[in-house]
């Protein structure tokens, strides 16, 4: 597999350093994928400003976190499944949900059960989840939220693809929340 750089605010390239340089004076680090992702200017300016946007969507902090550790967990991303469980936590996700998604088990919530389940069908099943969304409904979503669905899960595929490309090391901020794709 190729060796791909990991990149830091000064070797990246001139239009990805201050994408960088800002995270790490938000953040105090710059998540590793990132650092990959700076091999691509362009990859790490549209994952974040498509992230930017999911962050407005009518999806509450907790439930944008169940989507993207969803969408992360069906893709498989190590990274993004020990990163997004330490976002979900911070974001108040019960313990109980975020370890039924890494664990693959049923959500007890039956509003968070119907949000993991719509997100994995439109995973698993390229879009093609006519009953998942019926279910994600009926459990009192909007019809919106479904399409901010697909947009996460856009966001997670750029991210996730670039880990199973690139293996970035997990950042000490995450280690605690590692995973392993089964």
């Amino acid at each position: 597999m190729a060796d791909f750089t990991l990149h830091t605010p000064e070797t990246a390239p001139s239009t990805a350093k201050e994408r960088l340089q800002a995270t790490e004076d938000k953040l105090g680090f710059v998540p590793s994928m990132y650092g990959m992702m700076a091999n691509a200017p362009t990859l790490l300016e549209g994952y974040q400003t498509l992230s930017d946007i999911f962050g407005r969507s009518s999806l509450s902090p907790q439930e944008q976190q169940v989507v993207l550790l969803a969408v992360s967990v069906a893709n498989q991303c190590e990274f993004c499944v020990a990163a997004h469980t330490t976002l979900a936590q911070g974001a108040g996700v019960d313990e109980e949900i975020i370890q039924a998604l890494r664990d693959g088990d049923s959500i007890g919530d039956p509003r968070m059960a119907a949000l993991a389940k719509v997100t994995q069908a439109i995973v698993g099943k390229q879009g093609w989840a006519g009953k998942e969304v019926d279910e994600f409904l009926e459990a009192g979503f909007e019809q919106q939220q479904v399409m901010e669905v697909i947009l996460a899960a856009g966001l997670k595929t750029l991210s996730n693809y670039t880990n199973h490309l690139s293996n970035p090391p997990l950042n000490e901020a995450f280690a605690k929340n590692a995973w392993n794709a089964r």
